[in-house]
Parts: C-alpha cells; sequence; structure tokens
C-alpha cells in the first residue's frame, strides 16, 4: 500500500508515520517544507517543498498514484480545494483532519457522536474546519471524491504536557509555574469532562481506516475512551511532577474577557472548546476499526511527555509575560473577594 501525508511530522501525524513505516509495511511520501527531518523515520520518502505552489508539487509528483492522501495540515477551505484540484483521480481516499472542536456549541447532550451537529459560534478555527468538511462532502456526492473525514479531540504527544489554560508559547510556563509552588489557573471550577488522546492510540485507529472501504463518505471521530475531570487532569500532572497542586479555579468568561497579553484566544479554546463537558461515543470508530483500542492511559502518557520535556531543555520554552498575567488575573480576584 502507498501513502503521501501533507504534513506528517506533527504533534498526530508522526505517530501514524511511524506506525505505517514501522509496524504495518507502507510505502510512504510526505510532502512539507522538511523543517522535522528528525522526526522522519528510515524509508519515509520526502519531498521537500510549498504544497501552495501546485506547479511544483505537480512537478514532483510526476505520474504517482496513491492508495490514501492525508492532510494534516489543512485549515481553511483554500487549502482543501487545492487539495481536490491536485489529488482528484490520483488518489483511492482523501483523509482529511478535521476537529472535535466542530461539534455544536453549547453542546445539546454531552454524549458527542459523528452525528452530532457541527456549529461553533465560539471560533473561527472551527468554523474553518466545517467549511472544509462540507466542500469536501459535497465533492464526494457530486462527483465521488473518496473523503474520509477525521474529527480529533485533544490528541498530545511526549514534547509537549496538554493543558487547558496556558500562552501562545505552550505548556511549558504552566509547569513551571507548578514547580515554583505557584498558584496555577483551572478553568471553571475544574468539573467539567474532558478526553485526552495520546498520539500513538489516535495512530491505531487512523491507520486503521486507511485503504478501508467503509470509510469513504464517511466522518469517525478518534479518542480515548477514558473521561477525566480537568481537576483530575492537573492533579495527574502534578503527581507525575511529584509536587502539590496549587489550584487556582477561574471562570471561563473572565478568561476570555480579560484576555492575556499577545490576546490569546480563550474564547475560541475555553468557551468554544475545552469548557465544554464532553465525552466521546467511538463505537462507529470500532465497527470499522475492530483493533482500536486505548493503550495509554493519561496517567501514563503525563509521565512520559513529563519525563521527556524535562531531559530536553530546548522544550522548555519559558513565557515571562503569561507567567506575569496568571499573577495579575490570580491577584485581581483576590482584591475583589477582599472587597466584598
Amino acid at each position: 500500500m502507498k501513502a503521501l501525508f501533507i504534513g506528517g511530522t506533527g504533534t498526530i501525524s508522526t505517530a501514524i508515520t511511524r506506525r505505517l513505516v514501522e509496524e504495518l509495511g507502507w510505502e510512504l511520501w510526505l510532502i512539507n517544507r522538511g523543517n522535522r527531518p528528525d522526526a522522519v523515520p528510515k524509508g519515509v520518502h520526502s519531498i521537500v517543498c510549498d504544497v501552495n505552489d501546485e506547479a511544483a508539487v505537480l512537478e514532483k509528483l510526476g505520474d504517482m498514484t496513491f492508495d490514501c492522501v492525508g492532510e494534516f495540515i489543512g485549515f481553511t477551505l483554500d487549502q482543501v480545494k487545492r487539495d481536490w484540484r491536485l489529488f482528484k483521480g490520483r488518489t483511492r481516499q482523501y483523509l482529511y483532519i478535521s476537529s472535535a472542536s466542530a461539534y455544536h456549541k453549547p453542546a445539546a447532550s454531552y454524549v458527542i457522536t459523528e452525528g452530532t451537529t457541527l456549529a461553533n459560534p465560539y471560533w473561527q478555527y472551527s468554523r474553518d474546519k466545517i467549511a472544509c468538511e462540507e466542500f469536501l462532502m459535497e465533492k464526494y456526492r457530486e462527483e465521488g471524491f473518496p473523503v474520509t473525514i477525521v474529527r480529533p479531540s485533544h490528541t498530545y504527544d511526549e514534547r509537549s504536557v496538554p493543558l487547558g489554560v496556558h500562552g501562545k508559547k505552550g505548556s511549558w510556563q504552566v509547569v513551571k509555574r507548578m514547580m515554583e509552588g505557584k498558584p496555577v489557573i483551572i478553568q471553571g471550577d475544574g468539573t467539567s469532562l474532558w478526553t485526552m488522546t495520546f498520539n500513538k492510540d489516535f495512530a491505531i485507529g487512523y491507520t486503521g481506516l486507511m485503504g478501508n472501504r467503509h470509510a469513504i463518505g464517511e466522518a469517525f471521530q478518534i479518542t480515548s475512551d477514558e473521561t477525566l475531570t480537568w481537576n483530575q487532569i492537573y492533579a495527574t500532572i502534578a503527581d507525575a511532577l511529584g509536587i502539590q497542586l496549587h489550584a487556582y479555579h477561574v471562570s471561563s468568561e473572565f478568561l476570555a474577557a480579560v484576555g492575556d497579553p499577545r490576546g490569546y484566544d480563550y474564547t475560541g479554546s475555553l468557551i468554544g472548546d475545552k469548557a465544554v463537558s464532553v465525552v466521546f461515543d467511538n463505537a462507529k470508530l470500532k465497527r470499522a476499526v475492530p483493533d482500536m483500542r486505548t493503550t495509554v492511559r493519561f496517567d501514563q502518557g503525563v509521565r512520559i511527555a513529563i519525563n521527556h520535556v524535562l531531559a530536553h531543555p530546548e522544550l522548555q520554552v519559558e513565557d515571562p509575560e503569561f507567567d506575569a498575567w496568571c499573577d495579575r488575573v490570580i491577584a485581581a480576584l483576590e482584591e475583589a473577594k477582599a472587597k466584598i
């Protein structure tokens, strides 16, 4: 079997790339800018170019065809229209990574299936994903373009500790606050439900859909079956660090209203996503991919991530502006309490 990935070295796609080549024996080609050559396993073929340069892509592809084309970095409608032009008639299956954040907000039911309505008025990112899905399904209905929609939720790998509230430079500053004994902001009261999926588990579901005739023209969510509250998530991280958690709960609406110094989008990422309780029903995926299973619990995955980050100083990206913003938010709320 022969596949082409657009991307292939990101949080989600790296595990899929490794599984395909090292465990399943696929012939795999990647189109990307070549920024992470160390993440590409031996035997993978790389096409280093700008995928937006359609003429250059077509020249490099020549007359190659593929069993599957996977799009991992398609965020806007113009990008999937480009893919449709490039790969119609060249692949038996086009797999598009959408997002579980596209599901209806506020949720009509906390139990999410692939049939849950797509609508997110709070986050442009999610609305763009919905538009991409609608275009691709239209092409499937009108001309048989062989699309499969894949909706991840919060997927992580060893390079970053997954969190709810952090700055634009990632999660390290929150981990650093924990290690320094500072209070850490958790959105809401921390009791809403959430699902974290380690990328190796996601790869089991994704590769099971590749070349799967039952997946054509369908949408599938791929998540762990483990559901945790945000309080449990942060407590598990603290346990892995061997420290005491000092949680400070702040309403999501307040965080969205005050923002962070660089304008980080808490309206989208919290109210349009992480502040909403979700429990994913993966029955449809398991019917199509009987091998789908969760192999890495969150307490195990987060220890892998913490150990890796602590061993790699280049991943410890400090964010002093976010750190100061956290202190100001906490101080302001404490001052407000004192005045009442």
